[in-house]
């Protein structure tokens, strides 16, 4: 008999094939990762969150909530079995419950936002009080506000910087306040990429900020806390900014530290010392556990028992609740603190202490109770530190490398200093994406100067703090405080000399959103998994990074009051419009636009011209003349001649209102023009415009607020 021929597959059934052979090969690797799936859930909630923040509109939050229970409804009802479902389930469920808890908390903690400057006379109960010794200031939160004349829009709670000599040093929450003040709505960002101050006061609950005027009326110094008092003690047991450090080390407060010490430790990679996160959390409770357990030793009968560890690990758990307490309960200090009573917790139980699920679980306890805190760099950094030493430790091969052994010592420091060195190298590529997205600068040197700067300051400052504030108690505090002055003075010299070091920092223009969320994306996927798909991360980290280093410097950034310029000149330098510019605004322009120097001045500029009034600039860029026109003052300048120099500039920016007749011919950003866009940034080779405002933004903290009327032009004009 002949034999027939099989079947050819049918044209329908290949993509059938296709999609089941996809599936299978899906199904094998979630399988192969199933430990790992778990750490997907703080991402998934992380990612919702965020995305709240970035998308502007209710419906835009709806929508993605709508649709992430769609696909978490689509991949449960296609569950057979296998693991690709409820992974799909969970991830879409996180997304739709981090952006519905980002959107519950805005609302939950909305206070009423002063809607323009005023003078104001008004009484409050202190409830906060933070020393800024560095620059003469003590910053004070009021709350229970009474006013004399309330605004419109009466804030709950404001916060004001008042000069040291009228606060008595002894002010503590409680105490009433009396006193006349210049307040300020929150600020927006003043140009794309700078730091968004209503955001973070909306959070805070805090409706203004300003100054306060002298003389302040109290009612009662109230009571000072315990960080207060520990912050005080220890800032007059040590001088200058080795003070304020050692106070940051212990509570948190880092408002002694000098602004030059500051900026070398930034400089340096070595801020991450100064915020008390997880290496003090540890250091902490290392020592503690170490004083435990060598003092229970000297009994025999307890150490016999066998429970000495268990004794040493819940004084550990103890020192670190203590401590989260003491430093201010931050974010990252509270998700230290969870780590390490996960970790005690694992010890006591015989389990693996540090893993990438501790980590995990910590993010979950701080995304569920602060969803804000994602769109944080606190948040970030804390928790990209973290992720990617254990994820570093946990690789076979490392874990193979750096098991203890018996070797000789030389041999064992020198494995030791490598682990430091690859350890700090890879923590420094982690959190470089995040401090270039954040500040706008990215560090040569960090992990060298950390591998110095890390065990001098868990085995030498903080043990050397600690026993000078026990020594206090019987009076016998100051050796122990010299020998932490000096071990914090070495500190600053090694931050000092890193920093000086040519190339230490590179400043870097404004990173794009996208190329900053693909790069977080590869690192994530990167860290998470561990089987060889996880290297598929390095590409999204090499096209995030690619994106951002083509993207150019913007030539013109203008804040959103008008006020304030700064444009690109041909040496690739920054001058500003406005001579007496302020100190953050100098900073704010010149970190935003790439530049690491100090900018110039445009009235000093080959490329402008300017007079009391008016300044114009004009440098051919990329083939063709551009020409900017600002204004600098007041007063009026005569109509015809000011409509002339607007039709012949490319952009014109001013904080007045301009007439009609003045108009350029491509942007005019005017105190009109501005209240709808908030700060710009300008790139003339592709004309492109960045905002800070969206056309449309539902964010609370992002309402337009009624501009202030401004008092008439002077009469006369002084234009040239």
């Amino acid at each position: 008999m002949a034999r027939s021929a099989a079947p050819a597959p049918s044209k329908a059934s290949l993509p059938h094939q296709i999609a089941a052979q996809v599936g299978n090969a899906l199904e094998r690797w979630l399988e192969a990762e199933r430990d790992q799936t778990f750490l997907w859930l703080p991402v998934a909630l992380g990612a919702g969150a965020a995305a709240w923040f970035v998308l502007p509109e209710r419906h835009d939050w709806l929508a993605l909530i709508l649709l992430a229970l769609g696909v978490a409804s689509a991949a449960g009802a296609s569950w057979r079995g296998g693991r690709v479902a409820p992974f799909a389930t969970m991830l879409a469920l996180g997304v739709a419950a981090g952006t519905g808890l980002a959107w519950a908390r805005a609302g939950r903690v909305a206070a009423p936002t002063l809607d323009r400057a005023a003078v104001v006379r008004l009484a409050g109960a202190v409830e906060k009080v933070e020393p800024l010794p560095a620059r003469g200031l003590v910053r004070v939160t009021l709350g229970s506000l009474r006013w004399e004349r309330p605004p419109r829009r009466a804030p709950l709670r404001v916060r004001v910087n008042l000069p040291q000599h009228a606060v008595p040093a002894t002010l503590g929450g409680g105490a009433g306040m009396t006193l006349r003040a210049r307040l300020m709505p929150p600020a927006p960002p003043a140009v794309p990429g700078a730091y968004d101050a209503a955001r973070a006061a909306w959070f805070d609950g805090v409706g203004a900020s300003g100054r306060g005027f002298t003389p302040v009326g109290l009612r009662g110094v109230g009571a000072p806390g315990v960080r207060d008092r520990l912050t005080a003690h220890i800032i007059a047991a040590l001088a200058g900014s080795a003070g304020g450090i050692a106070a940051a080390l212990v509570t948190g407060d880092m408002g002694a530290i000098d602004d030059a010490d500051s900026l070398a430790m930034r400089r340096a990679g070595l801020a991450h010392l100064l915020s008390v996160s997880g290496l003090h959390i540890t250091a902490t409770v290392g020592i503690v556990m170490a004083a435990v357990l060598r003092l229970l030793a000297l009994s025999r009968r307890l150490a016999l028992t066998g429970l000495l560890p268990l004794v040493a690990a819940g004084a550990g758990a103890g020192a670190a609740i203590g401590y989260t307490w003491l430093t201010g309960s931050q974010v990252p200090t509270i998700r230290s603190c969870v780590a390490a009573l996960m970790v005690l917790a694992a010890l006591a139980l015989g389990r693996e202490a540090l893993t990438l699920r501790l980590v995990a679980m910590g993010a979950l306890v701080v995304l569920l109770a602060w969803p804000e805190a994602v769109v944080g760099p606190s948040f970030q950094l804390s928790f990209a530190a973290v992720a990617s030493i254990v994820a570093l430790h946990e690789h076979p091969r490392v874990r193979a490398a750096l098991l203890a052994r018996d070797e000789p010592r030389p041999r064992k420091w020198l494995r030791e200093a490598a682990s430091l060195l690859v350890t700090g190298a890879v923590v420094e590529l982690a959190l470089m994406p995040i401090a270039v997205f954040y500040f706008h600068q990215a560090g040569a040197y960090g992990a060298i100067a950390n591998i110095a700067a890390i065990p001098l300051t868990t085995f030498a400052i903080m043990p050397a703090v600690a026993l000078a504030l026990l020594l206090d108690a019987l009076g016998w505090g100051a050796p122990a405080w010299w020998v932490a002055g000096r071990a914090i003075a070495l500190l600053l010299w090694i931050a000092h000399t890193v920093a000086a070091l040519p190339g230490a920092v590179r400043a870097i223009p404004a990173m794009p959103l996208g190329a900053f969320a693909t790069m977080v994306a590869g690192g994530i996927w990167l860290t998470l998994w561990r089987t060889r798909w996880r290297y598929l991360g390095v590409a999204p980290l090499l096209v995030g990074a690619a994106w951002t280093l083509a993207t150019p410097a913007p030539d013109l950034l203008v804040t959103g009051d008008g006020r304030h310029l700064a444009v690109r000149q041909a040496d690739g330098g920054l001058a500003l419009l406005r001579d007496r510019a302020g100190g953050y605004v100098r900073d704010v322009l010149a970190q935003n636009g790439g530049l690491a120097g100090v900018p110039g001045l445009l009235s000093e500029s080959r490329e402008a011209r300017c007079n009391r009034d008016l300044c114009w600039w004009q440098r051919r860029v990329a083939g063709r003349w551009r020409r900017v026109l600002a204004t600098r003052s007041g007063y009026n300048v005569p109509i015809e001649r000011l409509a002339a120099l607007c039709a012949a500039a490319d952009v014109v920016v001013s904080e007045r209102r301009l007439p009609r007749r003045c108009r350029a011919r491509w942007l005019t950003l005017d105190r009109v023009a501005l209240a709808r866009t908030g700060g710009v940034a300008i790139t003339f080779a592709d004309e492109r415009v960045v905002t800070v405002r969206l056309a449309r933004d539902d964010h609370p903290w992002m309402v337009v607020q009624e501009m202030p009327q401004h008092a008439p032009a002077r009469a006369g004009s002084r234009a040239r």
